[in-house]
């Protein structure tokens, strides 16, 4: 009991406004991780992640050259992060007992990504899981799909964000209009004025990833 109130005290002297049972498990625990990857956590701080390392809402994620990282969400949802890219996670909650408050808003800043929803997205407000980019926002529907967002970086290939779904479905929208797609289907978002658009096949465009299990298995081409 003793040690409690002293653990409850550190936590009110930091500032720290969110209950206590928020930090006794992350948002998602590292399942996987190549070369470096860190994290930059909500007072600033910056730590290299490595496998069993847990990240937050509200930390910014960060893959370096040739380094990957597989992460598996408290509602089962696992994350792929390609070489080179950034994310945040904005908003996170789950709770089994409560799907109605079930929220999973993420950005991506660049670089490439899979993504296979969890419990999220898969029940309660089917607005909850989302995925913010400079191009568009991507509302996620029980879905393995990626996605990967070019700038200047996709070898002679126009900017923006490409995305393919593998199973399920996604709806992209932006100033320039809202547009569903559904399994085997690859599209294209130039700008955040620019209508989403089907692609005939895919573009190409992204590295090879090495996700396991759940996230497919084996060498795939992002895109």
């Amino acid at each position: 009991m003793k040690n409690y109130l002293l653990y409850a005290l550190l936590i009110s002297a930091l500032g720290m406004v969110l209950p206590i049972s928020t930090y006794a498990a992350g948002a998602a625990v590292v399942l996987n991780t190549s070369g470096i990857v860190s994290v930059q956590r909500a007072d600033g701080s910056v730590q290299i992640l490595s496998r069993n390392s847990e990240v937050q809402q509200g930390e910014v994620i960060t893959t370096q050259k040739g380094s990957y990282a597989l992460f598996k969400f408290t509602d089962g949802g696992q994350l792929t992060l390609q070489p080179e890219t950034t994310i945040k996670i904005d908003q996170y909650g789950f709770d089994a007992a409560k799907p109605e408050s079930d929220s999973f808003v993420f950005s991506l800043l660049k670089g490439g990504l899979r993504s296979v929803t969890g419990l999220v997205g898969h029940r309660g407000n089917r607005d909850a899981y989302k995925l913010n980019t400079e191009t568009a926002t991507i509302g996620i529907r029980g879905t393995d799909w990626r996605g990967f967002l070019c700038k200047d970086s996709c070898e002679g290939k126009p900017n923006g964000l490409y995305l393919n779904v593998i199973s399920g479905i996604i709806n992209a929208t932006n100033a320039g209009g809202s547009v569903d797609f559904s399994a085997g289907t690859f599209g294209h978002i130039a700008s955040s004025s620019t209508p989403p658009t089907f692609l005939p096949k895919d573009p190409g465009v992204g590295t090879k990833d090495k996700d396991k299990g759940k996230n497919g298995g084996g060498n795939c081409v992002v895109l």
